[in-house]
């Protein structure tokens, strides 16, 4: 499936959207850092969030309208908050972790760095969108694609690539940009996925193929999409939503490609961090991003996954995905088998 960016113009025509908060596996600007909380303070929450900054400020602000409770935020990528929740699991500085791949959020539950809270208002999430022990929920979900420079497969007069195989083209070497696997959700959910797809041995033979065409390993999962925005690379691999972000932004340039054998999704989700210090605040944080208002005030931040309460209103953007082939993706799998999958992956590119 390919939207090229000549279609961008039909997208910025588009009725505002009810769409959901920005993840994505990390913004491509610094984490913002704030300082934390007095502990035991349930007027304030302190926060970790793996959704890009803009999203960040607005859910924080939101929440603080509808509830009184003041929100102050770390923006970090998934694998960057796994880092520092296990940094700092003996003195917990954040009570709670919104946005990134659920296989991160699976890892944390089976280090015991979550702790486990069942909001009401997950009841009405699908099953496969949540912990069935209630460590997490999942909120948002996002298809991994290619963000592409419309401009340089103009100018060299090349095809945009319709597969993962596409991306072992030659004219692809050097031009390619995606998010490092050990801390960018979008690169662990490619590893992942392409070991589910073809198995660990030739799963790992093509990403060490692939990885001979890769220009840049980018911190955060977002930045890709941004870098073929630039004309810093002609293809960049990340979520869908990052690319419309781009294009609805003015970006004409970008233009966007799925694989059609199939690819893989992010599954964003919230969870309470174990010995939270503001324990309260952080389960009114949790019943209220599941609710159908709080899903759909992305609507007015350039947000554009698809939702998991089934009342919330999804993007009319996504929805030009909504038939897209997904890949059978395994959430519990990728996140049991994190730390070797990335060992693997390491040992295979030789990073």
């Amino acid at each position: 499936m390919e939207l090229t960016w000549k279609k961008a113009a039909a997208f910025a025509a588009m009725a505002a959207l009810t769409v959901s908060f920005a993840g994505c596996g990390g913004g491509d600007k610094k984490a913002e850092e704030k300082k934390a909380a007095p502990k035991g303070n349930d007027k304030e929450l302190v926060m970790y969030m793996g959704i890009v900054e803009q999203a960040a400020k607005v859910v924080a602000a939101e929440f603080e309208k509808d509830t009184g409770i003041k929100v102050k935020f770390v923006r970090m990528s998934g694998g960057e908050t796994l880092s520092r929740i296990r940094a700092e699991k003996n003195n917990p500085q954040a009570s709670l972790w919104y946005g990134g791949s659920a296989d991160s959020f699976i890892m944390a539950k089976k280090e015991g760095l979550l702790e486990a809270y069942k909001s009401p208002n997950a009841e009405k999430i699908k099953a496969d969108f949540k912990d069935p022990d209630g460590f997490w929920t999942g909120i948002y979900q996002g298809y991994l694609g290619f963000i592409l420079d419309a401009r340089w497969f103009e100018e060299h007069k090349a095809q945009p690539p319709k597969s993962w195989d596409d991306l072992l083209k030659p004219e692809f070497k050097g031009q390619i940009v995606m998010g490092n696997p050990g801390s960018a959700s979008t690169g662990y959910v490619l590893v992942s996925a392409t070991v589910q797809r073809l198995g660990e041995e030739k799963g790992m033979e093509y990403l060490a193929k692939l990885d001979k065409q890769v220009k840049q390993y980018t911190k955060a999962g977002a930045a890709p999409a941004r870098s073929a925005a630039l004309g810093e690379c002609a293809i960049g691999i990340t979520y869908m939503h990052n690319g419309i972000r781009l294009m609805k932004e003015g970006n004409k340039n970008v233009g966007l490609s799925l694989p059609e054998e199939g690819t893989a999704y992010e599954l964003g989700a919230v969870a309470m961090i174990k010995n939270a210090p503001q324990k309260e605040a952080a389960k009114k944080f949790i019943d209220w991003c599941l609710t159908k208002k709080a899903q759909e005030i992305g609507q007015h931040n350039n947000s554009y996954q698809f939702l998991t309460n089934p009342e919330a209103t999804p993007p009319k953007e996504a929805l030009a995905f909504k038939d897209a082939k997904l890949l059978k993706y395994d959430f519990q799998w990728s996140g049991d088998n994190r730390a070797r999958l990335l060992e693997a992956w390491n040992k295979a590119v030789k990073k």
